[in-house]
């Protein structure tokens, strides 16, 4: 008896832990009627009733860049959240760091309340809940951008993208929440946890600042259990302070008081933190932390494509792609990467001249040639072999034809000059003579014979008579 409760309670206990995992705990879309009216598994809403959940009370959202993770938190009776479930995020687009301009391909990163008009059952990417990005802070920085969602369809130009599984699940978490009487839910997007340790990691980031306010918000959730109120006054994000003035995100923030009893539970955090901060800097000295691009995180997930849609494009997590380098060695690679980019820039530059060179089916332009003319010399090709003709075939004394020798090729001449003087005329008397060919037989051919009749019958006598044609085959 005692085996079998102790088999009753391991299974319960994996069929709970199974609610934080969405691979055990996946949505069979084929079964689904309405995908707004989706009503969540037994398993998640019995997670609820193990934690002290009411199914429609209030809801928060956690990402977490860095890890790709996604967290539900919801209320308990006595009004403080507790993780209900954790989702892997399918993909994100750009960097570590904040959304600044429309185009940029970022994520956003702050604090972003969701209304139930940012619910979107018609969406493209099947379900999808809109961040509000620009929010006040970033509305107040300048920056820019559109339609930034927490959508399916696991695709991102700069949206937090889930697979259709768990978007639905997600959305109807806020939906339920909503009719609970829930006014906002509040998004937090955080490059990474903001421990010790991480922030120690990410010291040399140029966004560390941004961060560091950040955290504060982050660290007051963390003690509290309870989504901070947020406002902006000088531009600037302010968390769970007390006013009686009126928040200005442009204007100079009025005077501020935090609660007494926030402010007690924060400093004893405080002091812990910065024990765990200074240890981390002694371990991370000398070691700077590589920040993948989103090339490097999809590089490593690129298996998971296969047997899929185009659409379907995951991005991995930058834990799996980054790493920790030496100063020296990331300075390295960052140069290397900047000479490989400027190289790709100069190819594109120099492909985009050449194309507007030649549009329209022009040439492609070729330098000019010299105005000044100059002798031209011809390389001395050796000719291939006379062939013999077909008498030559039966005749055993007749030599094969000497291949002519190089010549030398002065300028061209007007065609005047040319009709005037077909033949080449003997050099006169004391004039200067062109340096002759090496081979022995190219200097006879080149250079004009002294006497032209001795010559014609030295020529004449070195030729092998030819034998008349009705001897060729006599004795």
């Amino acid at each position: 008896m005692r085996f079998r409760n102790l088999v009753a309670t391991a299974a319960l206990a994996a069929a709970l832990a199974g609610c934080t995992n969405e691979t055990l705990d996946s949505v069979n879309l084929s079964s689904v009627k309405s995908k707004t009216n989706y009503q969540l598994s037994s398993k998640i809403t019995a997670k609820m009733s193990e934690l002290g959940m009411q199914k429609t009370s209030p809801i928060a959202l956690r990402i977490f860049k860095e890890e790709g993770t996604l967290e539900v938190w919801k209320a308990n009776t006595a009004n403080r959240f507790q993780l209900l479930k954790s989702y892997k995020i399918c993909a994100w687009s750009g960097k570590l760091g904040p959304k600044v301009k429309e185009g940029d391909r970022q994520a956003p990163e702050g604090f972003y309340p969701l209304f139930p008009h940012q619910m979107n059952p018609n969406s493209n990417y099947y379900l999808a809940i809109n961040t509000g990005f620009p929010n006040t802070y970033d509305k107040a920085n300048g920056r820019s951008g559109t339609h930034l969602m927490i959508h399916g369809a696991c695709s991102s130009s700069g949206c937090y993208s889930m697979t259709d599984e768990q978007i639905i699940e997600i959305f109807a978490l806020a939906r339920d929440a909503f009719k609970g009487g829930q006014q906002s839910v509040q998004l937090q997007a955080f490059p990474f946890r903001m421990t010790a340790e991480n922030m120690a990691r990410h010291r040399d980031n140029p966004n560390i600042e941004f961060w560091k306010m950040l955290k504060t918000g982050y660290d007051q959730f963390e003690v509290t259990k309870r989504p901070p109120e947020v406002n902006v006054c000088e531009r600037k994000y302010i968390f769970n302070q007390q006013s009686d003035g009126t928040f200005n995100p442009m204007g100079q923030c009025p005077a501020m008081s935090t609660p007494p009893a926030l402010q007690v539970a924060m400093t004893s955090f405080e002091k812990d933190y910065q024990r765990n901060y200074d240890k981390a800097l002694k371990k991370y000295e000398g070691m700077v932390w590589y920040e993948p691009t989103e090339a490097e995180r999809k590089a490593i997930v690129a298996d998971q494509r296969k047997g899929r849609e185009l659409a379907y494009a995951p991005t991995g997590t930058s834990l799996d792609a980054g790493k920790m380098m030496k100063v020296s060695d990331l300075e390295k690679k960052l140069a290397d990467e900047k000479a490989a980019e400027e190289a790709k820039q100069a190819a594109l530059i120099q492909r985009e001249a050449l194309e507007k060179a030649t549009r329209g089916g022009a040439s492609v332009p070729l330098p000019q040639a010299s105005p000044i003319e100059r002798p031209v010399l011809q390389a001395a090709i050796q000719p291939a072999p006379a062939r013999k003709s077909f008498w030559n075939l039966f005749s055993a004394s007749q030599p094969e034809a000497a291949a002519p020798a190089p010549t030398v090729q002065a300028p061209e001449q007007p065609a005047a000059t040319q009709s005037a003087a077909p033949q080449q005329q003997p050099a006169a008397a004391g004039q200067q003579q062109a340096p002759a060919p090496a081979d022995s037989n190219a200097q006879v051919a080149a250079a004009p014979a002294e006497n032209p009749q001795a010559a014609a019958e030295q020529s004449a006598a070195e030729q092998p008579k030819k034998r008349p044609f009705w001897k060729i085959w006599g004795n």
